[in-house]
């Protein structure tokens, strides 16, 4: 049976963006479980599964109806246990966690900070009428202020990659060997900018940046199917 994902869109709905959208999606393939996209903009995600979440990700697998990144993940680990493993035992769930909140903190206020503009544009009007509106009640300044600033703080952001960098000097993937969810949590952030702005946030020879190279090469290359933003 297809999995439905519902996921986060903007005005073309061959382009979906949301970084915790596409930590479903690559866990998903990590599974080599058939699933199904299904377009969300902002406006219509009160609609899905009756109002189950106010965000996206939400999956339904048969009669299971499943909201948040981290919880999705969870649940595909218990449902298919004979399939790949997302976190390879308990440590690695712990690990998840502790990444994604590193991800949150770190890597996510300046990213979103960054793409603000570049995403505006890419919605339907209805959409940029609401993402205009939150992001600067959240922000407390106009978007145009907030994305001025980006490249003042470029410097600091790759500075603030250092431990990530270190680690991935001596393996492939936070996973190890082979990638885990944890990995997905962090690929969905880099993931969000390059299909929504043409912002270079990773210098070429960063091996941040060859590792995400490595992350839109897995599953057939499920990143590479949406084209960078240009």
């Amino acid at each position: 049976m297809t999995i439905l994902l519902y996921d986060l869109v903007g005005h073309d709905e061959s382009r979906p963006f949301s970084p915790h959208c596409w930590k479903s999606a690559m866990a998903l393939a990590h599974k080599a479980l058939d699933f199904r996209r299904v377009p969300t903009p902002f406006t219509s995600v009160p609609t899905v599964e009756g109002a189950l979440s106010k965000t996206v990700p939400v999956i339904r697998d048969g009669n299971q109806v499943v909201g948040d990144s981290f919880e999705i993940a969870l649940y595909l680990e218990r449902a298919y246990p004979q399939r790949p493993s997302l976190f390879a035992g308990e440590g690695g769930k712990s690990l998840s966690r502790f990444v994604e909140r590193w991800s949150q903190l770190t890597i996510h206020p300046y990213l979103a900070a960054v793409a603000l503009l570049d995403i505006h544009a890419r919605l339907a009007p209805a959409d940029q009428a609401y993402f205009r509106s939150s992001r600067e009640r959240r922000y407390g300044r106009t978007l145009e202020a907030v994305v001025a600033e980006r490249e003042t703080g470029l410097a600091a952001f790759r500075s603030g990659l250092e431990p990530l960098r270190s680690m991935l000097g001596i393996q492939p993937f936070i996973g190890g060997q082979s990638p885990l969810f944890a990995d997905y949590v962090v690929f969905g952030a880099f993931q969000w900018v390059r299909i929504m702005s043409p912002f270079c946030v990773l210098a070429d020879d960063d091996p941040v940046a060859a590792w995400f190279a490595r992350c839109l090469d897995l599953h057939g290359g499920l990143g590479r199917s949406v084209a960078a933003a240009a």
